[in-house]
């Protein structure tokens, strides 16, 4: 039999294996992250999957603590839910607030989750001016012009952040990109996903930003001109990397039949197609990491290009399907945004 002696010892040891292993998991402190824009079902399963109880790894670093519901009463899939989801927050125990400021003195890191992109510039610039990590769900803005905006603010604060669909991080996708035994090199890339239209939003930038992540995700930055054709039932658009590669993405109107996700990847060593839909839980975990590390797992300029990618989509549209150089419409929203900001003083 063991002395006193031993098994206190023994169990002390034992204590504190499983005391470092739980601090591993639940730090003493986790990340408190605050909610703006209650008025997407993205709040409430994100929630659930940080403030679990069983959360483990990343999820368990940090703690949904606080919302304010925001809301646009102008864009119906803001005015018709916000409510119904701010009250499931409330009774998962979020703290609701009343504004942007009172939350930011109480959290971390931020999640701005607006549904409607055109509230996100206001939103991310006192974010931004707190200094706090934030991640912005898609869609990055609504317009060129303000995601051109985001990205200089973070530039100008140093504030870390980010922007991304679920679909990049989704199983399957992300290990496309780089040379592997199944593709090799990559060459070219063909994505597609659903595209639904929304309110104060071009075509491509609410909904179709789903897929354009996944292209880029795929092939990288370095697109150098657009092509776009638009019907009733889809819109293609097709880009010319800077070394010669071509990446296309299909935009699938959801009333005209079966929609999906998914992409075809062309290497030098083989031909790859995956169609995995999204899947929340490795996007949050991404983010969870960001907010510890405060490494943003994208590349903000990789961002800026897909929202370039896709206003240069829509000006080709309207030049019937023309070649639009990203650059000169980059130039354009660089000058547009220098105007905005001399009449505001922004």
């Amino acid at each position: 039999m063991m002395s006193p002696p031993i098994r206190t010892a023994l169990a002390l040891l034992l204590t504190l294996a499983v005391t470092t292993h739980v601090r591993a998991d639940k730090p003493e402190r986790p990340v408190r992250v605050g909610m703006i824009g209650l008025d997407t079902s993205h709040v409430v399963a994100f929630t659930k999957l940080v403030n679990d109880p069983d959360a483990a790894g990343e999820l368990a670093q940090i703690t949904i603590a606080a919302g304010f519901p925001g809301g646009n009463p102008e864009f119906p899939l803001s005015r018709d839910r916000v409510n119904r989801f701010t009250e499931q927050l409330r009774g998962m125990d979020v703290e609701i607030v009343a504004s942007i400021d009172e939350l930011l003195e109480k959290v971390d890191a931020v999640m701005l989750e607006s549904v409607d992109g055109g509230q996100h510039l206001e939103q991310a610039r006192l974010v931004f001016a707190a200094g706090k990590p934030l991640f912005i769900d898609k869609p990055l803005a609504a317009s060129l012009e303000d995601a051109l905006a985001i990205y200089e603010l973070g530039l100008e604060t140093g504030t870390p952040w980010f922007s991304a669909s679920s679909s990049r991080f989704t199983p399957g996708y992300l290990e496309l990109r780089n040379s592997n035994d199944q593709v090799g090199k990559v060459l070219g890339c063909d994505a597609y996903s659903q595209s639904r239209a929304a309110p104060f939003h071009p075509d491509l930038f609410w909904y179709g930003v789903h897929g354009v992540d996944l292209l880029y995700t795929v092939m990288g930055r370095g697109c150098e001109s657009v092509s776009a054709v638009q019907t009733d039932y889809t819109e293609s658009v097709r880009g010319v990397w800077s070394d010669g590669r071509v990446g296309t993405y299909r935009s699938i109107r959801e009333h005209t039949g079966k929609t999906g996700l998914g992409a075809t990847v062309f290497g030098t060593d083989g031909i790859v197609h995956h169609n995995q839909y999204y899947d929340y839980e490795p996007l949050v975990r991404e983010v969870a990491r960001f907010f510890v590390s405060k490494q943003p797992p994208v590349d903000p300029e990789e961002t800026l290009e897909e929202f370039v990618f896709m206003a240069a989509a829509e000006r080709s549209k309207t030049e019937s399907g023309a070649p639009v150089e990203l650059e000169h419409v980059l130039k354009e929203a660089r000058q547009t945004l220098a105007g905005r900001s001399g009449k505001d003083g922004r």
